[in-house]
C-alpha cells in the first residue's frame, strides 16, 4: 500500500504541476513578484494537503508564535532538512512571502525550476565563490527591506534520520549582514519521507518553530553554534527513537 499511495502522489504532483506552472509563467507577464509567489505557494500547499490526503502525512506545527508580526519584520529561518517535504511545506504554512536561497541548478528542471524563475528568490552559482555570498547579501538586504523572510537548510544538503550534518555559516552571515534575527526550526519528516526515498509511509511530522535569535554582534560561528544546538536537542525531544541516548553518542 505505500508503494501505490507513493506511486498515486508522485503522478498527481507531476499532472499538476505542469498546468500550474504554465499558468505562473503566463502571469510573469503582467503581475509582479508577490502575486506570482502565492500562485506558485498555493501549488505548494496543494502538494502539501495531497500528501496528507493520499500519503498520509500529517503535520503537527508548534512555535508559530515565534514568528514575526510586523508587516517589514524579516528574519532568516534555518530548518533541518531530512527530506523534499519541508520544501514543499514552509511556503505552505508560513504566513509570508518567503525566499529560498538555492543553487541556480534548480531553475532548469522542467516546469518547476521555471515557475521558480519568476518568483524573486535568491539563486546562486557556487563555482563563483565569495562573489556568489556578495550577490546572495544583496539580495537579502533588499528582501527583508521588504519584509520578506528568507529560508536555508544550514546542513545544506538531506540529512538521513537521526544524523547531524555539518552546519555551514552562510546563513547565520547572511542574517548578520542584513540585520535581521535567525529563527531554527526542527523537521522530523524523515520519519515518513527518508531522504531520496521513493516509497513514504503515513505518520506525524513535527515542525517546531524556535524563538527568534539576534544577530546584532554575534559572530557567525558562534551564532550558528547557537542555531546548531537548539534544533538537534529539538531533533532529540521530537523523534528520540532515531537518536542514541547521549551517554553512548559521547
Amino acid at each position: 500500500m505505500p508503494l501505490l499511495r507513493s506511486v498515486v502522489h508522485m503522478l498527481w504532483l507531476a499532472l499538476t504541476v505542469i498546468p500550474w506552472a504554465l499558468a505562473v509563467l503566463v502571469l510573469a507577464l503582467f503581475a509582479g513578484p508577490t502575486r506570482i509567489y502565492w500562485a506558485c505557494a498555493r501549488w505548494l500547499k496543494l502538494a502539501v494537503d495531497s500528501g496528507t490526503v493520499i500519503l498520509g502525512i500529517q503535520n503537527r506545527i508548534t512555535g508559530m508564535e515565534n514568528l514575526p508580526t510586523g508587516p517589514l519584520d524579516s528574519a532568516v529561518l534555518l530548518c533541518k532538512h531530512q527530506s523534499t517535504w519541508e520544501a514543499l511545506l514552509m511556503p505552505a504554512i508560513m504566513p509570508r512571502p518567503l525566499a529560498y536561497v538555492f543553487k541556480k541548478e534548480l531553475l532548469w528542471v522542467p516546469f518547476f525550476g521555471w515557475a521558480m524563475a519568476c518568483m524573486d528568490m535568491i539563486h546562486i552559482d557556487r563555482s563563483q565563490g565569495s562573489q556568489a555570498f556578495k550577490k546572495m547579501v544583496a539580495s537579502g538586504k533588499r528582501l527583508v527591506g521588504q519584509g520578506t523572510w528568507i529560508i536555508l537548510f544550514p546542513e545544506g544538503t538531506r540529512i538521513d534520520r537521526g544524523q547531524v550534518g555539518e552546519y555551514k555559516t552562510g546563513g547565520t552571515r547572511l542574517a548578520i549582514q542584513c540585520g535581521v534575527p535567525v529563527i531554527p526550526i526542527a523537521v522530523t519528516s524523515a520519519k515518513c519521507w527518508p531522504r531520496k526515498a521513493f516509497i513514504k509511509t503515513p505518520g506525524i511530522v513535527d515542525i517546531s518553530i524556535g524563538k527568534p535569535i539576534p544577530s546584532v554582534g554575534r559572530r557567525p560561528d558562534e551564532l550558528m553554534a547557537e542555531v546548531q544546538a537548539w534544533i538537534e536537542a529539538e531533533m532529540r525531544r521530537l523523534d528520540p527513537e532515531a537518536y542514541p541516548p547521549l551517554e553512548a553518542a559521547k
